[in-house]
């Protein structure tokens, strides 16, 4: 657990079409990797990420995401942090139900991420963009 104590700045990826989505991915992987996750940890991780990210792309037209480490005594997780200055949602409840889209897609994107993280919370108001906090802890190995 040595490592998880070293000082880990955020990490932020300006997101502006789908390259940058992947990277985000990418880099929220190799993160989690660094930090110990399992091979399915780490691709949950990213696979919220990248929908996350998407969503940016395709609804707000950019945005942000910030990967921050944070730790809770021997427990190590990440934070990602997306913001955009998009249309925003008009009603987030809606939006999180599987199958609903405004975009003609499944509908996965938003309550798939939600899934495969430990903690997800959306802020938004219509014409203010968007905000999603989500965080993804280190589940401890066993012995």
């Amino acid at each position: 657990m040595a490592e998880v104590s070293r000082l880990w700045l955020p990490v932020r990826i300006p997101i502006r079409d789908d390259t940058h989505a992947v990277v985000a991915a990418q880099q929220g992987r190799s993160l989690a990797a660094q930090l110990g996750f399992t091979l399915v940890e780490q691709t949950a991780f990213s696979t919220a990420i990248l929908e996350i990210a998407r969503n940016i792309v395709k609804y707000a037209g950019g945005g942000d995401i910030t990967l921050q480490v944070v730790q809770d005594g021997d427990r190590a997780g990440i934070v990602v942090l997306a913001c955009d200055e998009g249309p925003g949602i008009e009603d987030i409840e809606l939006a999180l139900k599987d199958g609903f889209s405004t975009g003609k897609s499944l509908g996965l994107g938003l309550p798939g991420a939600k899934r495969l993280m430990d903690v997800f919370e959306i802020a938004s108001r219509p014409g203010h963009g968007t905000t999603v906090a989500m965080q993804k802890w280190k589940r401890p190995t066993s012995h």
